[in-house]
């Protein structure tokens, strides 16, 4: 588990504004909002995730049936604020074995759903077919979103993408199977907006999903 922040790109260190820079840069994609060091699942790291936020931070509620908050992850520094937000949920997969979903909000250029999705990022780009009909919707703070599948992505998970309140919504499920939880009209729940529901979330074991 690193201890100090990394590019939301790629994972490499970054270096700290200093003299010379006013911005974190990480020496492969230059200016970067420096992803912060992941701790274990807790409401207490959830909150301090949510009051840094200026982007969603999405958490499907109610959970699937017997799925646990597993972890919360964002880009972004106490002068930026949270630019990008990754949360963590796993459970039963819809078929067999166990499923795990990252949801990530984040603004343009970022990068941080196009690493968890393992594509070129920084954004969804030629992966994200908008002329044909999108592939499933959630409800993301009440309104349908439409999420495309991704192409492209590597062969142990699925990729979704869409726009929510003016910026990147991203789902990303392992194994692909998992995907088919996406179908069954997820909610999707602000945690920016919630007050005491937030106590009451089940925590599981930090994903390493978040750290990969």
């Amino acid at each position: 588990m690193r201890g100090e922040p990394s590019c939301p790109k790629c994972g490499s260190r970054v270096r700290a504004p200093g003299l010379f820079s006013d911005s974190w840069q990480c020496d492969v994609h230059g200016p970067v909002y420096p992803l912060q060091p992941v701790v274990p699942p807790s409401v207490e790291a959830l909150g301090v995730v949510v009051n840094r936020a200026r982007v969603p931070v999405w958490m499907p509620w109610p959970l699937p049936v017997n799925w646990l908050f597993s972890g919360v992850a964002s880009a972004g520094d106490d002068r930026s604020g949270g630019r990008a937000t990754a949360v963590a949920c796993s459970g039963p997969g819809p078929l067999s074995g166990p499923g795990e979903m990252l949801l990530i909000a984040e603004e343009l250029g970022v990068g941080l759903g196009a690493r968890f999705a393992g594509i070129p990022g920084p954004d969804p780009g030629p992966h994200l077919s908008l002329g044909k009909p999108p592939q499933t919707k959630v409800y993301a703070a009440g309104r349908p979103t439409p999420l495309w599948q991704l192409d492209g992505v590597p062969e142990d998970r699925a990729a979704f993408a869409g726009e929510a309140r003016g910026l990147w919504l991203w789902a990303v499920v392992w194994p692909m199977e998992s995907g088919l939880l996406l179908y069954d009209e997820l909610i999707l729940t602000d945690l920016r907006e919630a007050g005491s529901e937030m106590e009451l979330l089940p925590c599981g074991a930090l994903s390493p999903r978040l750290l990969d």
